[in-house]
């Protein structure tokens, strides 16, 4: 698939050549719900790969079939909760995710067509959602092919040492956005490939 990835960015020589240096990248994972793919955000949220694997586990156990039914997870002791690993702040910001399923607000089959930016709209509604997050979960639970997360720490990182910027992260955003427009509609896969080029996954971002 790596010729075919590296002629998608043919407008851009440098990332095309990125690309064909990297080679075929690991499949993706299957798209998740939503609401899933928020719970799972959140809990992750400034923790390592390993704790958060953890935390999430201990979290779903408590729940039928592991699945964190909205109506239990609002019924669910704040300390419960906390025993299992997740901060106050979390235990809050999960309960809002449940509140919006719960309202019906995170059906995949009525967000699934939303148009990106009103999708992260709604999204970021939700305590706990920042846009950063609520791209992350287009990009990786929904496979949204045309996503730039701009505030991301290492999408920043990996630009600055391919275009050789100097920029600090947030006066370089309007020029990150400037360079990603030649990668339209693929500014996902690029994203992939530029974390790649770090080798590793999303760091986070400036959000709070």
């Amino acid at each position: 698939m790596t010729p075919i990835h590296a002629a998608l960015f043919s407008k851009d020589p440098l990332l095309q050549q990125l690309v064909e240096k990297i080679g075929p990248l690991p499949e993706t994972s299957v798209p998740k719900p939503i609401y899933e793919a928020l719970l799972s955000s959140i809990i992750s949220q400034q923790l390592s790969v390993k704790a958060a694997a953890t935390i999430k586990k201990r979290f779903f156990g408590l729940f039928p079939d592991q699945y964190p039914d909205p109506s239990l997870v609002l019924s669910l002791p704040t300390d419960q909760m906390r025993a299992v690993g997740l901060s106050g702040q979390k235990t809050g910001y999960i309960q809002s995710v449940a509140t919006h399923k719960a309202e019906g607000h995170l059906e995949d089959q009525e967000l699934a067509h939303l148009p990106d930016e009103e999708l992260l709209a709604r999204l970021v509604q939700i305590k706990g959602v920042g846009r950063w997050t609520a791209e992350m979960i287009l990009m990786f639970a929904l496979h949204r092919p045309d996503v730039m997360p701009v505030d991301d720490l290492g999408i920043y990182n990996a630009m600055k040492r391919l275009y050789q910027f100097e920029e600090p992260h947030k006066a370089a955003k309007s020029i990150m956005l400037s360079l990603s427009e030649a990668w339209r509609p693929n500014r996902t896969l690029a994203c992939r490939y530029l974390w790649h080029s770090l080798d590793n996954m999303p760091v986070g971002s400036s959000e709070s």
